[in-house]
């Protein structure tokens, strides 16, 4: 038995061979585009953060973060306090010079008018007290009146003082300022006559009994009656003002009255002195 073939036409073929080449075009297209796609959407998830604003803390946590940021600040950043000056220095030292006047049983045997040198260092413990310690010499020249009683053409005379006293400072101004002392004072009181009449033994006056140099009412006989060697102990009293020429020098002047004694001899002087404090 002969079976006879189908015979399909060419027309048919031709059809089906083009739907399926535009099958296989369009899948190519498909292929093509499908990792174009993947990559965009990599780098849109990648870049999220470049695109979309941080997110914004919440009220609260922004002001516990400046409040603790505003803390850290002031510790970290030191503050500094204006420093007041001080008002006063801790020491001063002064030199001066000046004359001296005389008064009690002095006055009657020495010339007022004598010089006198000073100098002195004081440590202050705040603007208004101290502690002043002055050295002072002045010069005692003798009366006429005197060296007719020590029958004696000529002398010196003179008297070294330590003096410690509290100083008690009164500020006025910025250029004016005073001061009080007083306190103890130590008078070595030393003198020479140049020669005398005088013989030892003889009855003593009122100079020679001022001059020390006189016991049981007469000259002594195996002493030297022609020095004068005093040691006394007393007190002073005085004060002065100072004025400012510079930020750290002061010109002065001040007074002082001086007593010294010792078995009934005295030394009374009243020293004037001018100089400059720094």
């Amino acid at each position: 038995m002969i079976r006879k073939l189908t015979v399909i036409p060419g027309s048919r073929v031709v059809q089906a061979v083009i739907f399926f080449l535009t099958i296989l075009a369009g899948s190519a297209v498909l292929a093509q585009q499908a990792p174009a796609q993947g990559t965009s959407d990599q780098t849109s998830a990648q870049q999220p953060s470049a695109q979309q604003p941080p997110a914004q803390q919440p009220s609260d946590q922004q002001s516990q973060s400046q409040s603790s940021s505003q803390e850290a600040s002031s510790e970290e950043v030191p503050v500094h306090r204006r420093i007041k000056p001080k008002e006063y220095k801790n020491w001063n030292f002064n030199v001066g010079g000046g004359a001296n006047l005389t008064g009690g049983t002095t006055e009657k045997f020495v010339i007022g008018g004598g010089g006198a040198a000073a100098a002195g260092v004081a440590r202050n413990y705040n603007k208004y007290l101290g502690l002043r310690l002055d050295f002072q010499f002045d010069n005692l020249p003798l009366r006429n009146s005197a060296l007719l009683q020590a029958q004696a053409p000529g002398a010196n005379s003179h008297v070294y003082m330590l003096m410690l006293d509290p100083i008690i400072n009164i500020p006025v101004n910025r250029l004016w300022s005073a001061y009080i002392v007083f306190g103890p004072v130590f008078d070595h009181r030393t003198g020479k006559l140049n020669s005398s009449t005088a013989t030892p033994g003889e009855a003593c006056n009122p100079f020679f009994a001022w001059w020390g140099r006189c016991y049981a009412n007469s000259l002594p006989l195996n002493v030297n009656f022609l020095r004068a060697s005093e040691n006394e102990f007393g007190y002073n009293v005085g004060g002065g003002v100072a004025r400012k020429v510079h930020s750290n020098i002061e010109i002065y002047a001040e007074v002082r009255i001086t007593h010294g004694t010792h078995n009934g001899v005295t030394t009374d002087v009243r020293p004037v002195t001018m100089g400059v404090r720094w």
